[in-house]
């Protein structure tokens, strides 16, 4: 169902009323009009498009979703979209969650793709923030912007504790070759998607902050210019976590190369010690005389050479550090 507000004075003076009373609503000039839709619920959306008189294009792309986050201009009212986003710890994957606003000089409109968005957890913060909403429509999409923009730093923060483990991981005794270039996958493509959704809203909001806009005023300006400093320390992290993760994948392919070299090296050394009593133990097993052939002391000569010569190739690989 269409979730709706009305404040005036910056005091709730009435919520969850029809669609059909907007209009009602925004006869006084004091009065700030919330509605929420889901873009399942076309018919509403129309209704609430005729009645405020937004655009067909606008109109158009919260129906059909799927849009990058953008700020748009039309005649008498602005078309907003961005993304809340949520990290899976256990799968690694971003959880994304579409939503789109209308502002209007005396409403907010938002139009969310699922119920995936918490739409709750928005009103909370606009609850708990009651000496904003006196400003308007700016201090609602405040609260809409806010609540985003902390998606994403927590996003991020959870990204960066996951991509810790990950180097705890990749430096352990033992190998998890596999397992780190799993979860490196999992975390870099997580990343991929969350510079789609951060980068574009460092342009969002800092041309919602613009002047010539006349959305936000100087009272509001210190809560957006905090809000603009949250997208850019998202964005530089984000970016920074992004070539963390090449670093980590390069660095497991370099340890993987120096485990085999080790590897190859002892292989190679245990090779030529046991080379010896083979190459010794071959002579000796000629059919033809030699000094001590068919006698005790070959047998005696023969292991003294190998128990020396072995003995010497294992104490000069170990001083190499091959064994």
């Amino acid at each position: 169902m269409p979730r709706t507000r009305c404040y005036r004075g910056g005091s709730l003076i009435d919520e969850d009323f029809a669609i059909d009373k907007v209009s009602e609503h925004l006869k006084d000039p004091s009065a700030v009009v919330w509605v929420d839709l889901c873009a399942e619920d076309l018919e509403d959306l129309q209704r609430v498009a005729d009645e405020l008189g937004l655009h067909r294009l606008a109109v158009e792309d919260a129906a059909q979703g799927r849009q990058r986050p953008k700020f748009d201009r039309y005649a008498g009212h602005d078309f907003l979209s961005a993304y809340s986003v949520q990290l899976d710890v256990d799968s690694g994957q971003l959880v994304t969650a579409e939503i789109h606003a209308f502002i209007t000089p005396s409403a907010l409109v938002t139009v969310r793709r699922d119920e995936a968005f918490a739409i709750d957890s928005m009103l909370t913060r606009w609850d708990d923030e009651v000496e904003l909403t006196r400003f308007g429509v700016g201090a609602l999409l405040h609260g809409l912007l806010d609540f985003v923009i902390d998606g994403h730093f927590e996003a991020v923060e959870s990204l960066d504790d996951q991509i810790e483990q990950l180097e705890d991981l990749l430096f352990d005794d033992r190998p998890h070759d596999q397992s780190v270039q799993r979860r490196s996958f999992e975390l870099r493509k997580s990343l991929v998607q969350l510079r789609r959704v951060v980068l574009p809203m460092r342009e969002v909001v800092n041309t919602l902050m613009r002047r010539d806009i006349r959305l936000v005023t100087d009272e509001l300006m210190p809560y957006y210019q905090d809000v603009y400093d949250h997208v850019l320390r998202a964005t530089e992290w984000t970016e920074s976590l992004r070539d963390l993760v090449n670093t980590i994948l390069e660095t497991n392919l370099t340890i993987q190369g120096n485990r085999l070299n080790i590897i190859t090296k002892k292989v190679t050394s245990w090779a030529a010690i046991i080379a010896v009593p083979t190459a010794i133990t071959g002579f000796y097993g000629q059919n033809l005389p030699y000094p001590g052939f068919a006698q005790q002391s070959g047998f005696v000569v023969s292991s003294i050479l190998i128990v020396a010569l072995s003995g010497a190739l294992y104490i000069a690989f170990k001083r190499k550090d091959w064994l």
